[in-house]
């Protein structure tokens, strides 16, 4: 068995460095790559996490595609390795199971994508393996009081990496409070040890305008309504990612899974909890795929201490084969020429992610400043350019981390061109330049659009564009405490910007 499980480890491994080395950046991936160029306390969207861990990869492998992805590449490597010691603390002989249950699944085999729950992941995996081993222990002795703390910290780091952690966080709370009021102490240490995190990001908010905090507690969930579909995308996401047949085995022998929960009350919390939570929150909003992904393994941890000892090997091969269509569906795409793909709608972004070099050695021009309409071709010319690249406009409610970075006063009465996939109308340029023109390129047969603009004028922008962001998402409550806010001091020379008449929060 042991030999089978390092095999699948290996295997896993070697393709997703093969992927991570071959498959074209993505918006997110190149817009958190700017965040390990810029290495800040906290980001506009999120704390900091995956901008300090891409920051590492900058600087001790470079800046290539394979070297930022390098912390995904290994994550469910070590994430096996941590649920199998977790689990081991329960049952010895079925810990290898868990690991191998989770490595077969296709998306450890085929995710190489860095993102925010890269460090989310790994951390909260650290955290609940360390609280296993303290919860273990018969009393509350020297390694019980380490075990607790390590919990706390990694919980901590988490925090640094998500806000999603607060779910985990929340399963903590359930289980101490429900299952284990008499161990309040060990809570309490490992509350006092998570605290640094919450007390970095609250520090570098009250400094930064409360960037992330408007951003997902207010900015992102204007507009959210109830949809039936949703509840139903969340049902199919726990399918998909458990696998048909691991889902069909965990029916079968629900009433064994029930009495696991039972024997041990702090992985029933761990999984029901957030598994609840998300349900909850699911009336309401689309629970993203990646949004579960932190207590994903655990399932595999009752699956392995649940089913009979001859069903695992029959669950393994269940997995296996549902990886092998992934396997298979993947191999099929690498086959593929660019120019097969010209019938699809997202063809324009096909080409820009595989031919941005190409592209953009016929939009650059000396002295003059590329932009995008959005930030996600704008992180990606950036990443090709080593330089960034400015959105132009109002952009959307996420990633603002132009707010941060740019200042649009440098640009006064410069030539600016703005990439775009859909022919633009002039007349929404005309006011911020002297003259604009419309240019439109080809490239592999693929059509752009490129607003040339002579002459920026900076203030009309100030005045008409960086004033509508600030009263969408810089309109800030007067009643949290603030130390500092780029945006307001850049544009306004103060703290707080004048608020709005009738916009007040």
């Amino acid at each position: 068995m042991h030999r089978a499980l390092w095999a699948v480890a290996g295997l896993s491994l070697l393709l997703r460095l093969v992927i991570s080395a071959t498959f074209p950046i993505t918006g997110d991936e190149a817009f958190f790559y700017w965040w390990g160029v810029y290495p800040d306390w906290g980001y506009y969207d999120h704390p900091p996490m995956v901008g300090w861990f891409i920051a590492a990869m900058l600087h001790g492998l470079g800046d290539s595609t394979w070297s930022i992805r390098l912390p995904t590449v290994l994550l469910p490597l070590v994430q096996g390795l941590v649920l199998w010691w977790g689990v081991s603390a329960w049952d010895r002989e079925r810990a290898p199971w868990a690991a191998l249950l989770f490595w077969l699944t296709p998306i450890n085999w085929i995710n190489t994508l860095v993102t925010t729950d890269t460090p989310l992941m790994l951390w909260s995996m650290l955290s609940v393996a360390c609280l296993i081993h303290a919860e273990v222990r018969p009393r509350l002795d020297g390694r019980a009081w380490v075990m607790y703390a390590l919990s706390g910290v990694f919980i901590g780091c988490a925090f640094l990496s998500k806000y999603f952690s607060v779910v985990l966080g929340l399963s903590y709370l359930v289980y101490f409070a429900v299952v284990r009021r008499e161990r309040w102490a060990g809570l309490l240490v490992l509350v006092l040890a998570a605290l640094p995190g919450p007390a970095i990001n609250l520090w570098w908010n009250m400094g930064h305008g409360w960037s992330n905090i408007m951003f997902n507690v207010y900015n992102r969930n204007q507009g959210e309504v109830f949809g039936w579909h949703k509840p139903g995308l969340y049902l199919l996401t726990w399918a998909y990612l458990l696998t048909p047949g691991v889902l069909w085995l965990g029916v079968k022998h629900h009433v064994a899974l029930r009495e696991v929960w039972g024997r041990h009350r702090l992985l029933a919390c761990l999984i029901l909890v957030p598994v609840a939570f998300f349900a909850l929150l699911s009336l309401k909003k689309v629970i993203g795929l990646h949004w579960v992904l932190s207590f994903y393994p655990l399932m595999f941890a009752a699956v392995a201490l649940a089913l009979p000892r001859e069903t695992l090997p029959r669950a393994a091969r269940f997995l296996a084969v549902f990886l092998g269509l992934h396997l298979l569906v993947v191999g099929g795409m690498y086959t593929r020429e660019l120019a097969d793909w010209k019938s699809v709608k997202i063809y324009p972004e096909i080409v820009r992610s595989y031919r941005t070099e190409a592209l953009l050695q016929q939009v650059s021009k000396p002295d003059t400043v590329i932009m995008a309409t959005a930030y996600t071709p704008a992180a990606i010319y950036g990443h090709t350019l080593k330089t960034y690249v400015p959105v132009f406009g109002l952009g959307k409610f996420h990633a603002r981390q132009d707010d941060m970075l740019v200042d649009y006063s440098r640009f006064n009465g410069q030539t600016v061109r703005i990439i775009s996939f859909s022919r633009p109308e002039l007349a929404d340029y005309t006011p911020y330049f002297d003259r604009v023109s419309l240019l439109e390129l080809e490239q592999s047969d693929a059509r752009f659009f490129v607003v040339e603009g002579l002459d920026f004028k900076f203030e009309t922008y100030r005045q008409e564009v960086l004033g509508e962001i600030f009263k969408r998402y810089y309109n800030i409550p007067s009643w949290l405490p603030m130390t500092g806010c780029p945006f307001c001091e850049r544009y306004c020379g103060q703290v707080r910007c004048p608020r709005p008449d009738g916009d007040a929060r």
